[in-house]
């Protein structure tokens, strides 16, 4: 660091042209009014030599770090009296700093000396004087670290100061700007915006970077209509927007459904010769997809194309996701190779929106093969593309396959997190395995891993689920003992529990607590609601519900009217569970698994095979894969007509679309062949269902041998001993 070495050259060459009255005005009003107290609060009364000059004061500065150039640079370096005094009196202080403004760096030096010496005054007016010193010199890393301090210390009204003239106007936007940068990057929006209105009110316009910035907290703080009132002034005080800006308030209204307005700001920066870039397009794109508008969300991105500008992934992304989420398999694989064609580039967040819509839609093996593929182009999988494919699989049944995924994740990085062992924990729980999903509760603890509110949800609907009611109460005192507090899943799943238990009033009481607890009902609440009243055969009840929830502002989705079809398939009226199918279909909702699998089962019952396979059929046609329940039930209701070869045929067909038969699989099967007498095939079926890793419950073994006589049961609990011996033995060698 070079210093000024000429002290009396440099004090004569830096005396400051300020008009010495405002001078005075401004430090006393500010010095007294507006000063924080020192570091240790101390006021140490020192006599100020009134026959020394300020260039005095600042020689001697300058020569003190000629003659040590480590000086000044610790709050603990002791100096002579006279400099002492000087720190004590702000109006002096502030002349000093003046005289030495020509080595800005030693300036700065003394100021930070200065300000943490016991008995020092900091006011905004002292802190304006090095900034502007250091700013009239372009040093702008020291400003930025000077204007952080004046943060810290909450000097917010030095923004008054400049304002009102005490330093040159050309320097004051610079420092007001510099400011408002600074309440930008931390994210004081009530600092942003008061700054801004009193910089455009005095006729200091900020950059519009600044705007840009302020807007950009206001979106992520989800403050839309400040946001809007920003571009407002903006407009009002002569503040070019410009393409940035037009983006970030196109997001902000995105982010909350105001689409509409969205598009009315395109056409408007369109008017004023803004031309959109490919940001805008694909914040418009997103903003659309979510709100459903699938067809504007296709057209801007040919209109992207016909314009030459670039789409990418985050062009398609968002749309490919709309497309899932609704059930468009079709349209959203179409989409995906549309993309591909066009050379864009896929990225894992990408093949994350595909596995998780193929998962959702029970098309594991696909899901399977996308992220192979993943893996084929040397991206890397994270943990999310981990969770949905132990998700899928769990969804149709092939909990091995799931937890081999798991084992997989536990020697790699990224590792299992609480949302894998939940996602396992629920799919055995869904499953009816139990005893297993609470072994991995406590291997998650093992693992360092704290169960929270989901886990012991899961666990306790779990056992709800399997009747065993003390236990699921138990979860739940286990978690608010835990200190947890129940949330939205919590809550339905409480009432869906009472409304199977039939006390309907205890599950509305519920509601209303929930809904103390800030928690409105949502569409999933109404579902479980009409789900629980239609199984409980209140189907007046039902509908009722169903308008209220239309008066609330939310529509049926698939689930509704799933509940409902279900409902009045159970007590026969076939018709007109088919006339709300049709309804369902005319309001472009896309039945589920689920759907297809109460129609299946109904007309099973029925003994309409043509009926229930036309179903089968079109769900197919339409993209909604069977999950293993849906071929249960078809094996189910072929077994029951005698017609076992057909339902072999199917349960090899569930293998090929790699759905692995459960327990609930075999024992169907196991059952009719025992009904048949055919006990051999029955074992050869047990010995298959060990040799695939799945644990037969007690409805297995009842099936397996309620023909047998008391002669032949020694004999056969022995022989399955010895299946089972063998069984265990494969299984240790594989391993």
């Amino acid at each position: 660091m070079t210093y000024c070495v000429r002290a009396s050259k440099s004090i004569a060459k830096c005396s400051s042209g300020r008009n010495p009255d405002s001078f005075k005005v401004i430090v006393s009003s500010y010095s007294h009014q507006c000063a924080c107290p020192s570091e240790d609060g101390r006021n140490n009364n020192i006599p100020i030599p009134k026959s020394f000059s300020d260039a005095h004061f600042g020689n001697l500065i300058l020569k003190t770090i000629e003659e040590k150039p480590w000086a000044f640079a610790s709050k603990n370096w002791v100096v002579s009296e006279q400099l002492r005094a000087v720190i004590l009196e702000p109006e002096l202080f502030i002349r000093v700093l003046n005289s030495i403004r020509g080595c800005p760096r030693v300036a700065l030096r003394f100021f930070r000396w200065a300000e943490r010496q016991p008995g020092f005054q900091r006011s905004e007016i002292s802190f304006c004087t090095i900034l502007e010193i250091l700013v009239t010199s372009n040093l702008k890393p020291e400003a930025y670290s000077v204007m952080e301090r004046v943060i810290s210390l909450n000097l917010h009204e030095i923004v008054d100061v400049l304002i009102y003239g005490y330093v040159k106007s050309d320097i004051s936007i610079k420092l007001l700007n510099l400011l408002l940068w600074l309440y930008t990057k931390k994210s004081m929006v009530a600092s942003c915006l008061s700054i801004f209105n009193k910089m455009v009110r005095n006729g200091f316009l900020p950059d519009v970077k600044n705007c840009n910035r302020i807007l950009r907290v206001l979106r992520d703080r989800d403050l839309v209509g400040k946001a809007r009132e920003v571009y407002r002034m903006m407009g009002e005080f002569g503040i070019t927007p410009g393409i940035v800006t037009y983006n970030t308030l196109l997001d902000s209204f995105c982010k909350e459904g105001e689409v509409q307005q969205a598009l009315d700001l395109l056409f408007e920066m369109q008017r004023r010769g803004c031309t959109p870039n490919d940001v805008t397009y694909n914040v418009l794109i997103n903003g659309l997809s979510k709100k459903g508008e699938f067809v504007q969300a296709k057209g801007l991105i040919e209109e992207m194309l016909n314009l030459g500008l670039k789409v990418s992934a985050y062009t398609y992304n968002p749309l490919i996701c709309g497309y899932f989420r609704n059930g468009m398999l079709f349209e959203a694989l179409t989409l995906w190779e549309e993309m591909v064609n066009q050379g864009v580039s896929p990225t894992v967040s990408t093949y994350n929106t595909l596995m998780y819509g193929l998962c959702k839609w029970g098309k594991v093996t696909d899901a399977r093969q996308k992220f192979g593929d993943m893996l084929g182009k040397n991206l890397v999988p994270d943990i999310l593309s981990y969770n949905t494919l132990i998700y899928g699989y769990c969804q149709v049944g092939n909990i091995r396959e799931a937890l081999q995924l798991l084992y997989e994740l536990k020697g790699t990085n990224p590792h299992p997190t609480i949302v894998t062992y939940n996602i396992i924990i629920n799919g055995l729980c869904s499953w009816g395995e139990l005893e297993q999903a609470k072994q991995f509760k406590e291997e998650m603890i093992d693992r360092g891993i704290v169960p929270d509110v989901f886990t012991y949800t899961i666990l306790a609907n779990g056992s709800f689920k399997l009747g065993n009611v003390q236990l699921a109460k138990e979860y739940f005192d286990e978690m608010l003992h835990k200190g947890l507090e129940p949330d939205h899943f919590a809550y339905i799943t409480r009432m869906a529990w009472e409304l199977k238990l039939g006390d309907t009033s205890k599950a509305f009481g519920l509601q209303e607590e929930m809904l103390a607890k800030g928690f409105p009902p949502d569409i999933i609440t109404y579902n479980i609601f009409v789900d629980g009243l239609c199984k409980l055969g209140n189907l007046e009840e039902a509908f009722e519900l169903l308008q209220k929830m239309v008066r609330d502002g939310l529509m049926p989705d698939h689930i509704t009217y799933t509940s409902i079809i279900h409902a009045h398939l159970e007590i026969g009226h076939f018709r007109k569970a088919r006339e709300l199918f049709d309804e369902m279909l005319s309001k472009g909702l896309c039945p589920s698994v689920v759907t297809y699998t109460v129609l299946i089962h109904a007309h099973i019952g029925e003994g309409n095979l043509e009926q229930a396979f036309m179903y089968f059929s079109e769900m197919q046609e339409k993209g909604v894969m069977p999950n293993v329940i849906t071929y249960n039930v078809l094996i189910n209701g072929l077994c029951k007509l005698g017609r076992m070869d057909e339902a072999y045929r199917r349960l090899d067909e569930m293998k090929i679309k790699g759905i692995t038969p459960n327990k609930y699989t075999y024992t169907i099967l196991v059952n009719e062949k025992c009904d048949l007498g055919n006990w051999h095939e029955a074992l050869r079926l047990y010995k298959e269902m060990l040799d695939n890793g799945i644990q037969p419950d007690s409805c297995t073994h009842g099936a397996l041998f309620k023909k047998l006589g008391n002669d032949y049961m020694l004999h056969a609990v022995q022989h399955l001993d010895y299946i089972l011996m063998e069984s265990e033995e494969n299984a240790g060698a594989k391993t």
